[in-house]
């Protein structure tokens, strides 16, 4: 794929270049109110003058620095204890501190749109702010700069949780450090390096793309609209269209501006090289991820780009297989009145069959949390919990439910569908309605209709329906926004599946 520099990152980088070496720096991950890792190492990098040396001091620890011939540094401390707060404090020919700084928990909050989503636009604004009384909580985002080639540096500083910085914290991110703060009683420590609308592919690196024959035609597409791609063009045909719409009485929406496809935030690794590269490395705990929805008209795809995505991450952290927890999408548009194909829960699939494809993963389900609406649904505590349920149960040692009750199998017994279920050892019961709602039945033709339910044993459920005297598969919460109400007795909703294997809406789409 041919990627070339636009005119403004060369001028942010030749700007760059006027400072790197004027004395020793440090990346924005590391300054003031900072986290740091505990019970790890934790590698602290910048940048200086080739050959120049200084010492790093924090708590007993003291690590010399020499800078490279590239201009750049890396040191690595020693477990710190948990608490602080810290100095860190950098001896050359000039002094360096950075105050304040903490040693416990810190998680990466990614994906889109519904990761970004701030507390001021999310439910009760005003509760949450008078309430966000936590100095150990601290927050700093990534900004958002999509870039062709590898970044190494970001504007951003860290913030005190406080009634005065709350409101643009991430919403998912903030809930989930707090309930994780509250039981654990730790320093938290979030990074936030969400954008809204990306895809998967953006935040995964070209050179993995490219060496698998299945993203071929993605890449083509790409390089085929930067080729055509006339920016004259574009402006000329953007200023006639805002003419005639400040003409006609500015009527409709507004008239986007052109965007210049090599700076797109879809484009394949654009946000891996400007959002992802310059965090890479920072110690923490794992990720809590929100995304799918720019990716749900190639959903099938998405079975292979997540996973190629997740390891992509941990191959360049070098930490292992952190822990990665995702939310499955939300309900989202209008319900139907009948069951139909659905490209939402192609989506949902893919993410579901992501957690067996690689270890230590785990999926909220958020089938309930939606908006028929509004694709950022409000209420991003329930989601936030439910992402915190996995992290308390598997990194942390607490007695939690965190798992869904999940499709085992499916028997045929007469004209009735028995269907089993993992993670329901309490059982299920329903939420909301008497009866059940949100399953349908199919016959060999492939028609499915909606079926009566009922729970016949605590992990078994019964399908039927009078129309379907043969039934062969069966599928439960499969729309863009179904209403389906089966529960743990924890309360945590059942996650969407299909017992078939039938050709999907974006089975061929690549």
């Amino acid at each position: 794929m041919k990627f070339l520099l636009s005119a403004q990152l060369v001028v942010l980088v030749c700007m760059a270049s006027e400072t790197v070496y004027a004395d020793i720096s440090l990346s924005p991950l590391f300054s003031d109110h900072m986290v740091l890792q505990r019970n790890q190492s934790n590698r602290v990098w910048g940048w200086g003058e080739p050959a120049e040396k200084a010492t790093l001091h924090i708590g007993d620890q003291s690590k010399p620095i020499v800078v490279a011939s590239d201009g750049r540094w890396e040191v690595y401390l020693e477990p710190l204890a948990t608490g602080g707060p810290y100095t860190l404090r950098i001896e050359g020919e000039q002094v360096v501190e950075i105050k304040d700084v903490l040693v416990g928990e810190v998680w990466l909050c990614s994906g889109q749109s519904n990761m970004e989503w701030n507390i001021r636009n999310s439910r009760d604004p005003d509760l949450e702010a008078n309430s966000a009384h936590y100095p150990m909580i601290r927050h700093i985002t990534v900004p958002r700069y999509a870039s062709e080639t590898p970044l190494e540096r970001f504007n951003g500083k860290w913030e005190v949780c406080n009634p005065e910085s709350i409101g643009e914290f991430s919403a998912v991110g903030y809930h989930f450090g707090r309930r994780l703060h509250q039981t654990i009683g730790v320093p938290i420590g979030l990074i936030d390096n969400s954008w809204g609308g990306s895809t998967a592919e953006a935040w995964t690196p070209l050179d993995v793309l490219e060496s698998d024959e299945y993203y071929k035609p993605l890449l083509a597409r790409w390089d085929k609209q930067i080729e055509t791609y006339d920016p004259d063009a574009a402006r000329k045909k953007y200023n006639l269209e805002m003419e005639k719409w400040e003409t006609g009485g500015q009527t409709g929406s507004r008239p986007r501006a052109p965007l210049d496809p090599r700076k797109s935030h879809h484009r394949p690794a654009n946000l891996y090289n400007g959002v992802l590269n310059p965090i890479i490395g920072y110690g923490m705990r794992g990720a809590i991820w929100y995304q799918g929805e720019s990716n749900v008209d190639r959903a099938y795809q998405y079975r292979e780009l997540f996973p190629l995505m997740i390891q992509s991450w941990r191959d360049a952290w070098g930490q292992g297989d952190f822990p990665f927890y995702y939310v499955q999408l939300a309900g989202f548009m209008s319900r139907r009145h009948e069951p139909k194909e659905s490209e939402w829960a192609e989506l949902r699939e893919a993410q579901s069959k992501t957690q067996g494809r690689l270890p230590n993963l785990g999926q909220a389900i958020a089938i309930d949390a939606g908006e028929a609406n509004n694709i950022h649904p409000k209420d991003k505590q329930t989601i936030a919990n439910r992402l915190a349920r996995w992290a308390l149960a598997n990194d942390y040692g607490i007695d939690v439910a965190y798992q869904s009750p999940t499709f085992r199998s499916m028997e045929i017994v007469g004209n009735s569908v028995i269907l089993s279920f993992d993670n329901a050892e309490k059982g299920l019961f329903v939420h909301d309605f008497h009866e059940i709602h949100g399953f349908a039945i199919a016959g060999e033709n492939r028609d499915f209709i909606w079926a009566n339910a009922e729970i016949i044993e605590k992990n078994k459920i019964r399908l039927w329906a009078r129309r379907v005297p043969n039934p062969v598969a069966a599928r439960y919460g499969w729309a863009n926004n179904p209403v389906a109400n089966v529960r743990s007795k924890e309360r945590l909703p059942l996650a969407p599946f299909r017992t078939d294997d039938w050709p999907g809406l974006t089975s061929d789409k690549r």
